[in-house]
């Protein structure tokens, strides 16, 4: 049995075409994924993502033992902040990724990806045995509660002018990667982030799990005049890709060390100790051997996940391609792989095997796409 969010229904209704996305049945589109990516990137788009995890993590050692469980600076994190983060195991490679908001000095939301909530879940209890060996009487504690929220994301230009309809909590005031607990609809307990992996301004909201669908219905009535249309996996697909944003599976691997994976950013090294550090620095004194990169295809075709790159020659195999599609933003192929570093310049000059035929390509800078406001 395919598991179902508090808004399968509503899928239904809108004409949704279902998939098994994880062990979800879920939306892959409504109208077409070209319409929903342009009303996304030109007014806005309204996500179920409730599939994804929540823990709660909450005690008086509660940013310790985070700080130590993820690769990012958790004491950096004021309360109403988020963060990306990730989350790795014990050989450097990458668990997962993830955003975590601080809803009080001892309290902390945890928002894990679909497929991976109790892979995540019981590695995180797995590492807080080992901190608490290492910390006698610390005081932590983690549940898994994600039955208890549904997830709806709202992103685009419109998406404050839509969600201010529904909420007397002021958006405009809330910067990127920050959030605030208020109510929507009056009466429905939210936590209001200003955060999403489109890369467009917009909301992601957590309300209870029965609520879910109350939500969804007034964010598309409310939004009904402005253009804002529901968006499936399809189009959520290109519009991370535009950004060169990782997906679990395609760009990240319990095999893949962060700095290959362009992460280095929200590994912070220096902190102190974290899991899987050790083996991190290593890598990097070591060198690295593979970096992840964007390619724009400059001959025809499409480079899809597991195809072959090479180098300008055609001759010697350099990497592979992890996602690729037609840009609906930009009117040409673009691709995220890994690449021998030697090859990982901006400007270099590579090809794509697509199915038998050698297709120019280049390394170019990313993102790709950038919002224009």
């Amino acid at each position: 049995m395919l598991k179902r969010t508090a808004l399968f229904e509503e899928h239904k209704k809108l004409g949704g075409r279902l998939i098994d996305f994880g062990g979800w049945e879920m939306p892959v589109q409504y109208t077409g994924v070209l319409d929903e990516h342009q009303a996304c990137r030109t007014a806005a788009g309204l996500f179920d993502v409730s599939h994804m995890g929540e823990v709660h993590v909450e005690g008086a050692d509660a940013a310790a033992f985070l700080n130590y469980l993820l690769s990012n600076d958790v004491n950096k994190v004021a309360v109403g902040q988020g963060q990306y983060t990730l989350l790795c195991n014990d050989h450097g490679g990458l668990v997962d990724d993830l955003v975590i908001y601080r809803r009080a000095v001892d309290r902390f939301l945890v928002v894990v990806n679909a497929s991976n909530t109790d892979k995540d879940y019981a590695h995180m209890q797995k590492v807080l045995e080992v901190f608490k060996k290492n910390h006698s009487g610390a005081k932590v504690s983690l549940s898994n509660e994600s039955a208890n929220y549904s997830q709806i994301a709202l992103q685009g230009c419109k998406a404050e002018s839509i969600l201010q309809k529904l909420t007397s909590t002021p958006l405009a005031p809330i910067k990127t990667y920050w959030f605030a607990e208020g109510k929507v609809l009056n009466s429905i307990p939210a936590v209001l982030a200003r955060t999403g992996y489109t890369g467009e301004d917009g909301f992601e909201i957590y309300v209870p799990w029965d609520r879910g669908t109350e939500v969804w219905r007034a964010l598309l009535e409310a939004g009904s005049d402005v253009g804002l249309k529901p968006v499936g996996l399809g189009a959520r697909d290109t519009l991370r890709m535009e950004m060169k944003y990782p997906l679990y599976g395609n760009e990240l691997s319990d095999e893949r060390n962060p700095l290959e994976c362009g992460l280095g950013w929200v590994t912070k090294l220096d902190k102190g100790d974290f899991y899987g550090r050790s083996v991190i620095a290593a890598a990097k004194e070591k060198g690295l051997k593979h970096q992840l990169v964007g390619i724009k295809l400059t001959d025809k075709g499409i480079a899809r996940h597991g195809y072959a790159l090479f180098d300008q020659t055609g001759t010697t195999r350099i990497g592979e391609v992890t996602s690729g599609t037609q840009s609906p933003s930009l009117k040409f192929s673009i691709a995220i792989g890994f690449i021998d570093i030697a090859h990982a310049k901006a400007g270099t000059a590579i090809t794509v095997d697509i199915r038998g035929t050698k297709t120019a390509a280049e390394v170019v800078p990313t993102p790709f796409y950038r919002r224009p406001y």
